[in-house]
């Protein structure tokens, strides 16, 4: 009859070497990919070293809440749109149809401004401006008009914008303007009061003010980076935080310069390479001191 020391370890040996056909776990790259319900894939990033590094630290989560992070304040992310490389940020400070905020200005760093803009068919509107006003004097070709509209439907049509006809009973001035306006010139120097901005200005022919959709839409451009090839390989494209220099993240404590795993090519790659060898290793020993067991004891 057989030992039953012999027959339980005949039975894990058996079962070692089945397990040793399933191919190995995807690695766990360091990157996380959801904020709430808001992916994050490239060029973003909520962690440092993860994504472009054009894009560091432009994005925080907080709990399920995703915001833009800009030098006058935190912006709602509202959605990002990954095929139209749009983000549709909220300023919960700015003034609304419906809420009237203090003075406040809208600016981004010099990087953001370049990289991830405003895009065309978000609108700024300044409001009560004063006579004296640059846009409505030297440089009143920054103000525009768009679909139809009026400062007088802005300020009969919202409920937070009729306060400003109570002082004069007739419509303060304002100006319809592209964000390079307040890119330049502080609210202070404009000489208005408060600002409002409202986006996909080409569908709002014919709607009144109350039904607008409030907000900012940036625009961005993915950088061409050779991500997809890390992507590809089971990676998560990153950079290396103290030089800037593109790296594919494969795990918590192994990044590689391209890619993780398999190629383009069908090669596996270095790291891969060393996980399988040090498995076989480990898997060899086990099996090694299980036959001599079964075998001499």
């Amino acid at each position: 009859m057989q030992h039953p020391l012999k027959h339980h370890l005949t039975l894990t040996l058996l079962a070692l070497t089945s397990l040793s056909h399933f191919p190995p776990a995807s690695p766990l790259t360091p990157c996380r990919t959801l904020c709430g319900t808001t992916a994050i894939n490239y060029p973003f990033s909520i962690d440092d070293g993860c994504g472009a590094p054009q894009y560091r630290s432009m994005l925080n989560c907080t709990g399920t809440d995703l915001f833009f992070m800009t030098t006058s304040g935190r912006y709602k992310v509202q959605s990002i749109d990954y095929n139209k490389q749009t983000m549709v940020v909220y300023d919960p400070a700015m003034s609304t149809c419906s809420i009237l905020q203090p003075h406040h200005d809208f600016v981004m760093t010099d990087v953001e401004s370049v990289v991830i803009p405003p895009s065309s068919d978000t609108i700024f509107a300044l409001l009560n401006c004063s006579i004296d006003s640059p846009v409505l004097n030297r440089y009143k070709n920054l103000c525009f008009n768009f679909s139809g509209h009026s400062c007088d439907e802005l300020y009969g049509g919202c409920n937070a914008f009729r306060v400003f006809r109570s002082f004069t009973n007739s419509s303060p001035p304002c100006c319809f303007t592209g964000y390079d306006t307040v890119k330049y010139m502080s609210m202070n120097i404009l000489d208005c009061s408060h600002y409002t901005s409202f986006i996909n200005v080409d569908g709002l022919k014919g709607i009144g003010p109350a039904d607008w959709v409030y907000g900012m839409k940036l625009s961005y451009a993915v950088p061409d980076t050779g991500c997809g090839r890390c992507t590809r390989s089971g990676g998560a494209c990153g950079y290396d935080t103290e030089t800037g220099v593109m790296m594919c993240l494969c795990s918590t404590s192994m990044n590689a310069t391209r890619e993780c795993a398999a190629g383009s090519n069908g090669d596996i790659g270095g790291a891969q390479k060393l996980a399988l060898r040090t498995k076989f290793h480990a898997f060899a020993l086990v099996v090694g001191a299980l036959i001599y067991f079964v075998i001499f004891i």
